[in-house]
């Protein structure tokens, strides 16, 4: 009576890879003495597909596999695997359920997932509660739709991921799945902070309602470049989550297996949440995963000395010093396809991140002081590189163009882009000849304001940061300090955060030229995050902050004058991950016009 559910790192279109993990699951479960094994939501092509959904061959090849793999891995067993499948031109989400080398059903998720990062609606189309029908496929017939089925005398039920979001339309609740001794969850839950007692609530909401057993699993690890899926696996009974396993593992195959006779024992407990520990951990594995699955060597990275730059290098740093603990070097080696040189996670840095602070006039000692120390005690490769004569080489040619000299007092933006823009091509010239990624170190802040210069600053393949603010990096660079063991961090940590692309004189600070992070983060999560309208900002703030309501007025329009500028910018952002509970990513929560007044 033991059952089993497993967190997979699944690729898109993964053929190879996502059966071999499947089986590699079933094969650890079953020695584990498990009957029963749940999967993930689309665990065999893939949840990230996105168009590729559109195309007919790729359903098909799905099917194939189902019955060339899943199916003769099912004998002695039972499996529920995610999966789309075409019904008379229409694709579900499904879940194939095999049992002792049989296909039984497939059962086609009813909720679909159409909110913030998530567009399943595009693809699929939800099927009708309580309704089923029955289908000719190569293994047989079998039932498709909503339906449960026996195994061990049990009657199991299912939901897929976003069915069970919905307290009073849910399967649990008014479909097939109410009638369950135990239900499964294969989902595909993408990690935000905070999003752990959200989802804990697909259980409880059960409470007094359904007194069966509950099993869900997750996806785990970037699948497809900007979600980062936390592989999260629970066990619940009458509305009380029994176990919840830790999240955010590196390793491709997590299994979690439990004895229905014995159902108060627990997997693994998780840690107590802590929003910077999760943060590292999640931006770590994103950046691992981004790494190996592009098929890239190393990270290149302009660290100018500031927050942003240190910041992305301490996580390059922190992904590859818990990679050494969780994976260990063998492992490691294998998953990213290269050797590495050394023994330890620091040596290996050195390897795989090159670093160049790039000076021009207006760049100060205290930041190269800090860009190179930090490089040196992480062990990363570095270069100084002085651009004053490339920059100077443009101003010449344009202000031969213009037929004036270009200066401060009347060309002040100009002046500061053409500083960022001449950084971009050198860097992404280093990156190129030793086939790494360029990061670019745009935090959410500088995306929401367009404080960021195009082809500039924001130049690279991988924005790591872009998803979380600029007071959220600023805190988190202090715990980092303390509880990372990162005492260089004083350094950046005294500093005023500033772009340093006016003369010194000028003294200029990202605050001075927009207003105070943490402003604008509460700014943001209202007008964004919670889609307040100006006054019901305005309103928020006046009650939290002790500035005069004159200025706070002054700063919410400006802000979201800034907003509504800078969209183009954000329609340009290289990648970036999904790792709060919104963010401003064009493909992902963030769809705005253009153009709009």
């Amino acid at each position: 009576m033991k059952i089993a559910a497993c967190a997979l790192n699944q690729t898109p279109l993964d053929w190879t890879g996502n059966i071999e993990r499947i089986l590699q699951a079933t094969e650890k479960a079953r020695k584990a003495g498990a009957g029963l094994v749940l999967f993930p939501e689309l665990a065999l092509t893939g949840y990230g597909c996105e168009d590729y959904f559109f195309m007919s061959w790729v359903h098909q090849k799905a099917l194939e596999n189902l019955h060339a793999h899943i199916v003769p891995a099912s004998k002695g067993i039972f499996l529920a695997v995610g999966m789309p499948y075409s019904r008379q031109g229409i694709l579900y989400n499904c879940l194939a359920i095999c049992q002792d080398g049989k296909l039984e059903g497939l059962y086609a998720k009813q909720i679909l997932a159409k909110t913030g990062v998530f567009y399943e609606s595009r693809w699929f189309e939800p099927w009708t509660p309580l309704s089923n029908e029955t289908i000719e496929t190569p293994s047989g017939t079998c039932l498709f739709g909503d339906f449960t089925v026996s195994w061990n005398g049990i009657r199991v039920g299912f939901e897929i991921c976003e069915d069970g979001w919905h307290p009073t339309s849910r399967p649990a609740k008014i479909g097939a799945a109410q009638h369950a001794d135990l239900i499964l969850n294969a989902s595909a839950s993408n990690y935000g902070r905070g999003k752990r007692e959200e989802r804990h609530a697909v259980i409880e909401s059960l409470a007094g309602v359904h007194e069966g057993y509950y099993l869900y699993t997750n996806l785990v690890g970037n699948e497809s470049g900007k979600l980062i899926f936390d592989g999260e696996i629970m066990f619940g009974s009458d509305g009380v989550v029994l176990s919840s396993s830790a999240m955010l593992s590196m390793r491709d195959v997590e299994v979690a297996v439990f004895d229905l006779e014995e159902p108060e024992q627990s997997f693994e407990k998780a840690a107590e949440r802590n929003d910077f520990e999760e943060f590292t951990t999640a931006a770590g594995l994103g950046l691992l995963d981004y790494l190996r699955k592009s098929g890239s060597k190393g990270f290149a990275l302009s660290l100018s000395g500031g927050a942003d730059s240190g910041a992305c290098a301490i996580l390059v740093a922190e992904m590859l010093k818990r990679a050494e603990i969780k994976l260990g070097k063998a492992e490691l080696e294998r998953k990213l396809g290269f050797k590495l040189k050394g023994k330890t996670s620091k040596e290996w840095l050195g390897q795989i991140l090159v670093c160049v602070y790039q000076s021009t006039a207006n760049s100060g000692e205290v930041t190269f002081k800090a860009a190179s120390e930090l490089a040196n005690f992480l062990g990363a490769e570095f270069h100084h590189w002085q651009i004053d004569h490339l920059v100077s080489e443009y101003t010449k040619l344009t202000e031969q163009s213009i037929g004036r000299p270009l200066s401060w007092g009347t060309d002040d933006l100009v002046l500061q882009n053409i500083q960022a823009r001449t950084r971009a091509p050198g860097i992404w010239m280093l990156a190129n000849t030793r086939n790494f990624l360029l990061l670019t170190t745009s935090n959410r802040s500088e995306g929401d304001v367009g404080y960021c210069t195009m082809d500039g600053d924001t130049a690279g393949s991988l924005a790591p940061i872009a998803g979380v603010s600029k007071h959220f990096i600023r805190q988190w660079l202090v715990w980092a300090r303390d509880h990372l063991h990162y005492p260089v961090l004083d350094l950046i940590i005294a500093q005023q955060p500033t772009a340093e692309l006016r003369p010194s004189e000028q003294k200029q600070t990202d605050e001075a030229d927009l207003m105070p992070y943490d402003l604008l983060e509460q700014i943001e999560v209202c007008w964004i995050g919670n889609r307040m309208s100006r006054e019901e900002t305005i309103v928020r703030l006046k009650e939290t902050r002790e500035e005069k309501g004159e200025y706070l007025e002054l700063q919410v329009d400006r802000f979201i004058s800034l907003w509504k500028r800078s969209q183009w910018k954000r329609e340009r952002l290289a990648p970036s991950f999904h790792l709060d509970r919104f963010n401003i990513d064009p493909k992902s929560t963030g769809r705005f016009p253009v153009l709009s007044n």
